[in-house]
């Protein structure tokens, strides 16, 4: 009887140990926290732009395209970081309707209306906000919130 019970104890450590390692977020990570910082906080001074001729701002758009790219490559090769690699992408897709998207609609149309561009920007800020608290929470309910935001787009 005693090995039963010490069978059953070590599977139930077991099974619950291999569930949650199965479940691993990626740690925080400075790095991580202070390029998406710095890449909303360029984006969002670009966005602002885009009243203007996107072609007065092709080496800034270059620029945070670039930035954007590198963090994208970064986050993929980071274990246990498959949310935030998708929510970089959902924000790298041109077809969609956040980051990069918005600067596709820009150089499709040369220069947004005002209204646009501001309720726009409320959408990639908030959705940058949401990636920014991941990142810096590794919580539960953000994460729900992220996984939501990356599923409706």
């Amino acid at each position: 009887m005693k090995h039963i019970k010490h069978a059953l104890t070590f599977l139930l450590f077991s099974s619950v140990f291999f569930s949650c390692s199965s479940l691993k977020t990626a740690p925080y990570d400075q790095y991580s926290f202070q390029k998406t910082v710095e890449i909303k906080v360029e984006a969002s001074n670009l966005i602002d732009k885009a009243i203007t001729p996107y072609t007065d701002h092709l080496q800034e758009i270059g620029d945070l395209g670039l930035e954007i790219e590198k963090i994208i490559e970064y986050e993929k090769n980071k274990p246990n970081n498959e949310i935030t690699y998708a929510m970089w992408k959902v924000l790298a897709d041109a077809d969609k309707n956040l980051l990069v998207g918005f600067f596709k609609r820009w150089k499709d149309k040369g220069q947004l209306n005002a209204i646009f561009v501001e309720e726009a920007k409320a959408q990639i800020m908030q959705a940058m906000d949401l990636l920014i608290q991941y990142e810096s929470k590794k919580d539960k309910e953000t994460k729900d919130k992220l996984l939501d935001l990356i599923g409706s787009n």
